[in-house]
């Protein structure tokens, strides 16, 4: 019983020393997002490398993890877009409304950007929003890429 003690201790000693630089991806992070302390970084590493999960989303820019080399989650963006597709639609096509406000809180535009923000958006609806069936996360890829071409938004892209 000692030994299995000792081996359980030992296995969970490197997960906490990478803790903060491996779960910030993934399904382990999104569980246990807002946790502090040891523990809830050491069951997110664990989650992320029990299931995999982690490397197929570094591999695909999916599960808040990109291909960028920065570590990050966007996790909340994109939920924010997968329940709000249609209005958020909607409020691009217009260049207004409270869902497009609201996307423009999530990722913390300035108020002095909102009109440039809500104009870029507008003019790039298809780009964004290919067809009404498209996938958060392309839906997410593009937006990233439609403000990171604009000088004045490129710095929002970051936030996604």
């Amino acid at each position: 019983m000692k030994k299995v003690f000792i081996i359980a201790v030992l296995s969970v000693v490197p997960a906490i020393a990478f803790a903060d630089n491996i779960g910030n991806c993934g399904w382990g992070t999104k569980l246990f997002d807002g946790g502090s302390g040891v523990a809830p970084q050491v069951f997110a590493v664990t989650t992320n490398g029990t299931i995999g999960n982690q490397t197929f989303g570094i591999s695909s820019g999916t599960s808040g993890c990109t291909q960028d080399g920065v570590v990050k989650s966007n996790w909340k963006t994109a939920m924010f877009i997968d329940g709000n597709k249609e209005r958020l639609a909607r409020d691009m096509s217009s260049g207004k409304g409270e869902t497009l406000d609201s996307l423009a809180h999530l990722i913390g535009v300035r108020d002095e950007h909102r009109a440039a923000f809500n104009r870029v958006v507008q003019e790039n609806l298809s780009r964004i929003f290919p067809s009404d069936k498209a996938a958060t996360e392309r839906i997410v890829v593009a937006l990233k890429q439609v403000l990171s071409s604009e000088r004045d938004l490129a710095q929002y892209a970051v936030s996604i």
